[in-house]
């Protein structure tokens, strides 16, 4: 890879749909959907980040690597974003029953009498 190939890419498919699927993953928790959910959106949003190479830089459309990449990328973002917010939500949400351990964990709250 040519330096110019890897500055757009880093450019078009990590911050630009790295941000955007930051935002959908994290839409999706808001509304209570699934995980998988997050994964067949970011397989669209990854075809129009392949179109955005194609038509900004005059990189081919339908390369395989290039989209698996974009994808790979996208995806992981996106699920990143899902755990952030779902995370939030669960101790926002249900604060009585979960405590937040981490940016993207939560477990259940220990009662002080309690030893396990």
């Amino acid at each position: 890879m040519e330096t110019k190939t890897i500055l757009v890419f880093l450019f078009i498919s990590v911050v630009l749909g790295g941000g955007a699927a930051t935002m959908m993953g994290r839409n999706f928790a808001v509304n209570w959907r699934s995980p998988i959910a997050v994964i067949a959106a970011g397989i669209g949003l990854a075809l129009g980040v392949r179109f955005l190479h194609y038509a900004l830089f005059q990189e081919t459309l339908l390369t395989p690597m290039g989209f698996l990449a974009d994808a790979i990328v996208i995806i992981a973002f996106g699920l990143v974003g899902f755990r952030w917010q779902r995370a939030d939500q669960m101790t926002t949400q249900y604060y009585w029953l979960y405590e937040r351990t981490g940016p993207l964990t939560w477990r259940a709250v220990t009662k002080m009498g309690d030893k396990t």
